[in-house]
């Protein structure tokens, strides 16, 4: 390997479990009686991001790293904690952990808000040294990913859902989601008002963008420009309709929030404002008509008459569109675009002997994410699905006990990432959401 690419270590204390997460795990060991492989992957998969990628930090803040990365990714520490929501309103140990890494992400946005990975410290690790971008010491990696400031907006309005808790809405939270708001704003006007760059040389194309790093053209249709998509891989067309939705939904959680901590009236107006020209956008350039599905949406366009025809693992993405909560699994452009990703038609959806799901094109071809099959689940709207997707997870683990990036399609022993925190994350949620429902009930022990 290059040796720009030597990852370096970093240290995680082992933290104990919060009081809810231990007892939840106790509880479903109960429920998932008569279900011993399911009940070991959910008792790895449930703590996994607290027993191995979480630090509580001196300043009091939360980093979460990814697994096997020792950086933070704005998208993968929010969602590796999702699943905890839940159970933070009565403990104080989780609110207190939860608390932190809103924190922290306020913190990471104020000091770059177009960066989507950062260090635990001032200590000039990066994914490559020699990016040329306008990097810091605190920047693991600065690809400018829409979905990444989004995140960050989803978690702090969650975790104040979840809690009740206020106490959030401090001036840090408040200035960095300003930020949030002046980005996209600028990055509406990509080509007139953005410095953004960001080239690497010696690497796929899909690492770097095009002129001069400022991406392949793009015309105004009211979206914001995204540099790369939720898999950190370079846009084709630089509206990336999945995380335009995701800013909208955002954007409308900014308002609710905003509300609450008596934000003043112009600067309400400006956020809705953004809100109805990028959902304007969506619905103008980003739904296509498909000879074989009928209305779908894209994945990417550039407002010039280009548009972009897959869906990918990743989320945010079109399967993910109930989830990320920009419309409900009925909608029927939904629906079509959900059938559209689920067949031969995506050039990302694999069949094989082992399994059959969404894969990308950042890892080899044929290999199916876990994360796209949990997230199948998750959005699935039959119980019949929902079952098969969950015994397709359960018998391609390897035998590890643990969610991975992408498997093959014919053989899951041959996987990436054995050690991917958001995928046993996900995992954990869907499994939780079919017992909280009563689709997983106790078997008989034979």
């Amino acid at each position: 390997m290059d040796s720009r690419f030597k990852l370096p270590t970093i240290e995680m204390p082992d933290l104990p479990l919060p009081p809810s997460i231990a007892a939840e795990l106790t509880a479903a060991r109960e429920r998932l009686t008569g279900r011993p492989a399911l009940q070991r992957l959910y008792a790895n998969c449930f703590p996994n991001t607290l027993q191995t990628t979480t630090k509580r930090m001196d300043d009091g803040t939360t980093f979460v790293i990814t697994g096997d990365i020792p950086a933070m990714w704005l998208r993968d520490s929010v969602e590796q904690v999702m699943h905890y929501m839940p159970f933070a309103r009565e403990d104080e140990a989780l609110r207190n952990l939860l608390r932190g890494l809103v924190r922290r992400h306020a913190v990471c946005l104020l000091h770059d808000p177009y960066a989507n990975a950062f260090n635990e410290a001032d200590n000039g690790n990066h994914w490559d040294a020699h990016d040329q971008t306008d990097m810091s010491g605190w920047v693991w990696e600065r690809k400018f990913e829409l979905d990444s400031p989004c995140f960050s907006v989803r978690l702090a309005y969650h975790y104040w859902k979840a809690t009740d808790d206020a106490s959030v809405f401090d001036e840090p939270l408040r200035a960095a989601m300003g930020a949030v708001v002046r980005l996209f704003g600028i990055e509406q006007h990509h080509a007139e008002r953005s410095t953004y760059r960001f080239m690497r040389t010696n690497c796929p194309a899909l690492d770097t963008l095009a002129h001069d790093g400022a991406g392949t053209p793009v015309g105004y249709t009211g979206m914001v420009w995204s540099g790369f998509r939720p898999s950190d891989d370079a846009c084709a067309y630089h509206y990336h309709i999945p995380s335009n939705m995701m800013a909208v939904v955002a954007l409308r959680q900014l308002q609710e929030m905003m509300q609450a901590w008596g934000a003043p009236a112009d600067e309400l107006e400006r956020v809705q404002t953004l809100e109805r020209e990028i959902d304007a956008g969506i619905r103008a350039y980003g739904i296509v008509s498909h000879p074989e599905f009928g209305e779908i949406y894209a994945y990417e366009t550039d407002g010039l008459g280009h548009h972009c025809l897959l869906d990918d693992a990743g989320t945010p993405g079109l399967l993910s569109i109930p989830y990320i909560g920009y419309a409900g699994a009925d909608d029927p452009i939904y629906r079509n675009t959900r059938r559209f990703a689920l067949s031969a038609a995506n050039p990302y959806y694999y069949e094989g002997r082992a399994a059959s799901g969404i894969g990308s094109p950042h890892t080899p071809e044929r290999y199916i994410w876990h994360m796209a099959l949990s997230m199948q689940g998750l959005t699935a709207e039959s119980q019949e699905e929902q079952l098969r997707v969950l015994e397709l997870l359960e018998r391609t683990d390897a035998g590890t006990g643990f969610m991975h990036e992408g498997f093959h399609a014919d053989d899951p022993s041959v996987y990436t990432r054995p050690w991917f925190a958001w995928s046993n994350s996900l995992f954990a949620r869907f499994v939780r959401e079919l017992l909280e429902s009563g689709v997983l009930a106790p078997r008989e022990e034979t």
